[in-house]
């Protein structure tokens, strides 16, 4: 057998290879097309089940009441409906818990990334990633009958912390954000080329520099990525807070020893109880939820402006 016939023989072999995947290759891109129309029918009927309670809702409370209004009883016999007690216990849970996830988790992605051996890192990256995987109620749990007596015993002022407060939430919300931050960060920095690593040590960096002066801004857009991810992930908790942040909403309160309810708390409660469909409690709901996506929404939207802002590409 000739080389031109060995050659038109394997030519012949590749493209039948090819024409027999091109059927798994065009039902791969349906299932695509269907899961990110699915994502997106997801979304419309989001809002279109938020619009009309909310739109109902406001035609009994003002917009300027439920925007400023420092006081927030829907349930109880003196209503009062401003928004501003729920938004500000979700600020301060969601502060405390980005304190604690950022630098451990931007921490752990570097160690990952530049110091653990490949041996290391199979073995750490797994284990980090397996908090993500623990139940939101189980940490909430641990937060308040666990970490609660604790903080409470060895708390150094006069005030103590309530059997429910905003600290706990935010320190227990906090641990569970860690692998979310770690490992999107870590996938960042594994991204990056080799060949400007291997161009700083030349220059006689050492692995610190080369670590937080090189590899660190290059991912910058990925670890962007993960922290809005996270501060979203903190926003839109449930359980944790429901369970040790407590449902106290009469009052703005910044003040983390204090048990207050935040947004996805009031729904938790309110939804489990026994509200008339219809009402205007049961609208006020829709109404906090709809603040809730709205802030989610622009959440995301920042995290894809300046994740487009500080992407580095590479050849």
């Amino acid at each position: 057998m000739t080389t031109s016939t060995r050659s038109a023989g394997s030519a012949a072999g590749s493209s039948l290879r090819r024409g027999r995947r091109r059927p798994v290759d065009s039902i791969v891109k349906v299932l695509l097309v269907v899961a990110a129309l699915v994502s997106i029918a997801t979304t419309v009927g989001i809002v279109i089940a938020l619009v009309e309670p909310t739109v109902e809702f406001f035609q009994t409370v003002s917009i300027s009441e439920f925007i400023t209004g420092t006081s927030w009883t829907p349930t109880f016999a003196q209503k009062a409906y401003g928004v501003l007690p729920l938004v500000a216990a979700t600020v301060v849970v969601t502060v405390i818990a980005m304190v604690i996830a950022v630098p451990i988790g931007l921490g752990s992605a570097i160690y990952l990334s530049e110091y653990a051996n490949r041996r290391t890192r199979k073995l750490l990256k797994p284990i980090i990633e397996l908090l993500a995987g623990v139940p939101t109620v189980v940490y909430g749990f641990v937060a308040l009958f666990a970490l609660n007596p604790l903080l409470q015993k060895w708390w150094p002022g006069s005030e103590k912390p309530g059997f429910q407060n905003l600290l706990i939430a935010g320190l227990a919300m906090g641990i569970m954000i860690v692998p979310t931050v770690a490992s999107i960060s870590e996938d960042a920095m594994a991204s990056v080329p080799r060949s400007l690593r291997e161009g700083a040590y030349a220059l006689a960096s050492t692995k610190m520099q080369v670590s937080t002066r090189v590899v660190v801004p290059a991912a910058i857009s990925g670890i962007v990525a993960a922290v809005v991810l996270g501060i979203s992930r903190a926003v839109g908790e449930t359980m944790i807070v429901t369970i040790a942040g407590g449902l106290m909403s009469d009052k703005v309160t910044f003040n983390p020893l204090d048990g207050a309810a935040t947004m996805t708390a009031f729904i938790a409660n309110v939804s489990s109880g026994d509200i008339p469909v219809g009402s205007l409690d049961y609208d006020s709901v829709f109404a906090v939820g709809a603040l809730l996506f709205l802030i989610t929404f622009a959440l995301n939207a920042l995290s894809i402006r300046m994740v487009r802002r500080f992407r580095e590409v590479y050849e």
